[in-house]
């Protein structure tokens, strides 16, 4: 039987198709996904944490988990231990770096963190980007673990490269994305903003969950960041004792132009229910590439302001700039630089 998902080839004519590609919009969503990633998972990440730490730290770490002809490979190969090895400085500094050291091992998520394996406790940090004090406790028993499977990938690809940790980690992720279904995409997309928003709180936040944040602002008044949905993200505040409603905020991770409308409309429904429900504030992040934010506005007039999803995702952009300060306003704290 023929696949009707296929595109399909019309005959018009002897030697002569009308030939039909598919378009662009799977590939432009999992470009949004992989900027996120980028900041949590990737060589940018590691990089990004590894300026801000103490490098004679790292080096007396490394030497209690790398062995020596693991770390002379390495240095033969001018790459640095700590770009395939973890140690508890870099994991504590970023904890989604749990993720980036996976991926180089090419391990998916599910057989990764299986109870066969005994890692599932690190989930929530590769997932979040925070850690309780149990699972920092365990960090060196995690690096201890990895030292392991790394060395001996080490030892079995000849003459690795920096290119090649680079396209590992991707190979590993582009694999992780091809197996979701629109639905389970959709769903990263909304966790991955939740996590832009931790590191514009991080420095307040008095407890994480996996879906939730409580932070204590500049003027010591409690606010609570969740995820889950309708809406997609809550911001509340803790007024003598009383939850205040702030802002609900809609995250439409799909690219499809022609369909984006529809996003619109879907976050005006969402709109609509978190208003019956007393929010007085609301927020739409949604693919705005090559579109008329006017008729957007025509589909979702309940939404207070629109940021484009990718520029949130990749940090990058004045939307980015512009979502940040309005997020620090919002929960009552300064904007991070």
């Amino acid at each position: 039987m023929k696949d009707s998902s296929q595109p399909r080839q019309q005959s018009v004519g002897p030697g002569k198709r009308i030939l039909h590609p598919p378009g662009p919009s799977r590939q432009v969503q999992f470009y949004q996904l992989l900027v996120a990633a980028r900041q949590q998972w990737f060589v940018d990440a590691l990089s990004e944490a590894l300026r801000q730490l103490d490098q004679d730290v790292i080096k007396k770490q490394l030497s209690r988990y790398v062995s020596a002809e693991a770390q002379r490979t390495l240095a033969a190969a001018g790459i640095r231990d700590e770009f395939v090895f973890p140690v508890p400085a870099v994991i504590n500094a970023k904890p989604s770096l749990i993720g980036y050291y996976r991926l180089l091992l090419g391990a998916p998520q599910k057989s990764f963190y299986s109870g066969l394996t005994g890692m599932g406790i690190f989930k929530t940090m590769e997932e979040t980007g925070t850690m309780s004090e149990r699972q920092k406790a365990l960090v060196p028993d995690f690096c201890q673990a990895m030292a392991e499977p790394l060395a001996g990938l080490v030892g079995q690809i000849p003459n690795m490269t920096s290119r090649d940790l680079s396209e590992m980690t991707l190979l590993t992720y582009g694999a992780q994305l091809q197996g979701s279904n629109n639905t389970l995409i959709g769903k990263k997309a909304m966790r991955d903003v939740f996590m832009a928003i931790a590191e514009i709180v991080d420095a307040f936040v008095m407890e994480t969950q996996l879906k939730r944040f409580t932070v204590k602002n500049s003027s010591g008044r409690i606010v609570h960041i969740k995820c889950s949905h309708d809406p997609d993200v809550s911001i509340e505040e803790t007024v003598q004792n009383r939850i205040h409603k702030k802002i609900a905020i809609e995250v439409k991770g799909g690219t499809d132009v022609s369909n984006a409308h529809n996003r619109a409309g879907e976050a005006e429904k969402s709109h609509l229910k978190s208003r019956n429900s007393g929010f007085p504030e609301f927020w739409t992040l949604i693919s705005k590439k090559g579109l008329d934010v006017a008729k957007l506005r025509a589909e979702s007039r309940t939404t207070n302001h629109w940021f484009d999803v990718a520029e949130v995702l990749a940090r990058k952009g004045p939307d980015w700039d512009n979502f940040r300060q309005r997020l620090a306003a919002a929960v009552g704290i300064p904007v991070k630089d």
